[in-house]
């Protein structure tokens, strides 16, 4: 039967693509598209071409045979930070190849991300990517996580037009987040704040208990929220 997380991923990535993409439409002209992004080493138009490539990700999923075992979302995002430097150098190169057109081309990566999301579902199953076998709805959660996380660097880089950040997007990552750090260390606790949680637990906003307590709670008054310094960022 249709899975309901991979029908709330795959909503949430339609929401944030549809928001980001009109935002990119509007604010990302010219003037600029070379200006350095809040990512040191990236421009704004480097981080819009990683956009486009994030979604081949899902672009290139294919079928696996039965019992084969899935990566978690953590573990499937843990690859992340081995492949920064690779990572960085794909997008660079992406940037210069698409320069000349790069939102049609980043649409029409999304154009071929989505329709493979549409022949994979909507059961639930397990499917190749590119670090490793995982759920289709795991692949489609990392998508909407690449989005709202890209979507706030460009937003904090580009100063000026409405949030490109979809609230309800960035809910189901703050919460999918939440669970890889449950997962890993057993605490009851629950998103507060879900816009410095996803910044702290990517990486993007500089670790402190003070703003971890912002960002999440313990589920019951007795607890307190643990010291989570030792295991972010996630990503």
């Amino acid at each position: 039967m249709p899975s309901a997380e991979l029908a709330d991923a795959r909503t949430a990535l339609h929401a944030q693509w549809d928001r980001l993409r009109s935002w990119v439409g509007e604010v990302v002209d010219d003037d600029v598209a070379d200006d350095p992004s809040v990512l040191e080493g990236w421009t704004v138009a480097e981080l819009v071409a990683h956009v486009g490539r994030a979604m081949d990700a899902l672009a290139v999923c294919a079928p696996v045979p039965d019992g084969t075992v899935p990566l978690s979302l953590g573990e499937y995002v843990g690859t992340y930070r081995d492949r920064a430097a690779d990572i960085a150098e794909t997008t660079r190169k992406l940037a210069v190849e698409i320069a000349g057109d790069p939102l049609a081309a980043v649409d029409a990566r999304a154009r071929a991300a989505f329709a493979r999301l549409d022949e994979l579902g909507p059961d639930d199953h397990v499917v190749q990517a590119r670090r490793g076998p995982v759920l289709l709805s795991t692949m489609a959660v990392s998508r909407v996580l690449e989005l709202v996380v890209h979507a706030d660097d460009l937003a904090r880089s580009v100063s000026r037009g409405p949030d490109p950040v979809n609230p309800g997007a960035l809910q189901l990552v703050a919460d999918a987040l939440l669970d890889i750090v449950v997962a890993r260390g057993g605490w009851s606790l629950e998103v507060a704040d879900a816009r410095t949680w996803v910044r702290l637990a990517a990486g993007r906003q500089e670790y402190d208990v003070d703003q971890l307590a912002v960002a999440l709670h313990a589920r019951y008054t007795s607890d307190a929220v643990p010291d989570l310094g030792r295991m972010l960022p996630l990503l």
